[in-house]
């Protein structure tokens, strides 16, 4: 789960959704625990064969600690054994399955107490915290000698270890991030004086500092941060995204689109973005556009998606396109990898994540096999050739495909041997080259440009931009 959204579109608390699943949340609090929880899991699964949900947080996936290894026990292999009333959910079996569920559940829930996984800590019994996960150090950073009941489980919460816990303590707080999850189950077995989001937001992420504020009333003297110059969302230099988007936007075309590092294409300066929702949404939010607003409306429009994604989730919206007689141009930004969340391969790249190369899916071969003609593959960074094929593809009817093809800047293993250099003495400081945002890229005070050799690779998007051959292509080291 991600508190305070550093990289997602909500703050989602999985305990919500393993209520409405009846399945086990372990939660643990620092790395240790972390490895330690996840082999728990494995013998509470083993025991009350359930699914088991390890949860995690940002700030707890970001952290580091000491942990001890442990010697490997070997897996026993379970014999299978065909079991219908178990595995085929037809509605005559998976009525019964409810039962086996809630039971199953109910059971944990009576054992959760003896869970190893629980810590209690009694200490000052005027104020006590009821609390769990990264939640639980910023209770111990703040109020150390406060009496404290750290839940290692909290789906389902171990009623009675927590009853006990509130009458020995006078002051009850609860401190969990995100929902109100542990909260509304205290106080609905009628432990009114249990405190929790009347105090604590149900917003971002929790600190130490919110119990010094909220409950100790402690004003907090914060030095001044540093003036630091501001650092916003940006393409790496060389970025095959950034050539797409220049043209889109010089062309007025609009965007569906989706979850990449080109969803920073809905920003200045590029601003071409007008949608994201979830992987594979740009096409069928395109798609419903058009059925929305007809034809005409869309015409200034394209989707936008990257080649993982484009493998994750994106097929069956392009298939829907060419089944329900759609209109609309889809551009496939394709830099072979998976370059936002730390270049994981694809079915597309060849190889598996494990590095064993396989036969990679043909993104042009697959789409022509759904049916659709117009599917052409461009260079991302032939930038006539970009808004040539924009131009042709967005006047046409039916659904049309644009590959825009270049490696991500950061992949291992591509050379760049060019260098970008700018000749000052052709500058007509109209700042063209500045415009699609390389950070490569900074204004001299007389209205010239500079361009840092170390971030540079040599892309050749300035150089282009550039109409009166005042940007040079040079070797690297010359």
């Amino acid at each position: 789960d991600d508190p305070g959204m550093y990289s997602s579109q909500n703050e989602q608390d999985t305990r919500m959704v393993a209520r409405a699943a009846m399945l086990p949340v372990l939660e643990p609090s620092d790395s240790a625990e972390a490895k330690e929880f996840t082999k728990y899991a494995f013998d509470l699964s083993e025991k009350y064969d359930t699914p088991v949900i390890v949860r995690s947080t940002t700030r707890l996936s970001h952290s580091q600690g000491l942990v001890e290894l442990e010697e490997r026990t070997e897996p026993f292999d379970i014999p299978y054994e065909r079991d219908m009333a178990k595995y085929v959910m037809m509605p005559g079996n998976a009525i019964k399955r409810h039962v086996v569920v809630e039971a199953r559940l109910k059971q944990m829930a009576e054992d959760a107490c003896g869970f190893p996984v629980n810590k209690v800590e009694y200490n000052d019994c005027s104020v006590g915290f009821i609390t769990s996960g990264i939640a639980y150090q910023y209770v111990k950073e703040a109020m150390p000698e406060a009496s404290v009941l750290k839940l290692g489980i909290v789906n389902p919460l171990p009623r009675r270890l927590i009853e006990e816990f509130a009458a020995k303590v006078e002051k009850l707080y609860i401190f969990e991030e995100l929902e109100p999850v542990i909260e509304e189950q205290v106080k609905s077995w009628g432990i009114a004086k249990a405190v929790g989001k009347e105090l604590f937001t149900v917003q971002g992420e929790y600190s130490a500092n919110m119990i010094r504020e909220k409950i100790l009333g402690q004003t907090l003297d914060v030095a001044a941060a540093a003036q630091v110059p501001a650092r916003p969302p940006i393409l790496c230099p060389g970025c095959p995204h950034r050539s797409v988007f220049s043209v889109l936007n010089k062309l007025k075309i609009h965007a569906t689109g989706d979850i990449g590092c080109y969803t920073l294409g809905a920003v200045a300066p590029l601003g071409v973005i007008d949608t994201t929702i979830c992987m594979g949404a740009s096409i069928s939010t395109l798609h419903g556009m058009e059925k929305a607003k007809g034809r005409d409306f869309i015409r200034n429009w394209v989707a936008v998606i990257g080649d993982s994604t484009f493998m994750h989730t994106g097929i069956n919206s392009l298939m829907n396109m060419v089944y329900n007689q759609a209109n609309g141009t889809v551009v496939i930004l394709d830099n072979s990898t998976t370059g936002m969340t730390g270049h994981q391969d694809h079915a597309a790249t060849g190889k598996t994540l494990k590095g064993q190369v396989v036969p990679a899916i043909n993104i042009f071969g697959l789409c022509k096999s759904l049916g659709i003609e117009n599917v052409y593959e461009v260079n991302a960074f032939d930038l006539p050739g970009l808004e040539e094929t924009f131009k042709r593809e967005t006047a046409k009817d039916g659904v049309s495909v644009i590959i825009a093809k270049s490696p991500c800047a950061l992949l291992k293993g591509v050379k760049f041997p060019d260098k970008c250099r700018p000749l000052s003495e052709k500058c007509k400081k109209c700042g063209a080259c500045l415009r699609p945002g390389c950070p490569a890229l900074t204004k001299n005070e007389d209205g010239t440009i500079s361009i840092d050799e170390t971030m540079c690779n040599g892309c050749g998007l300035c150089k282009q931009l550039c109409k009166f051959d005042a940007i040079e292509t040079v070797k690297a080291g010359e």
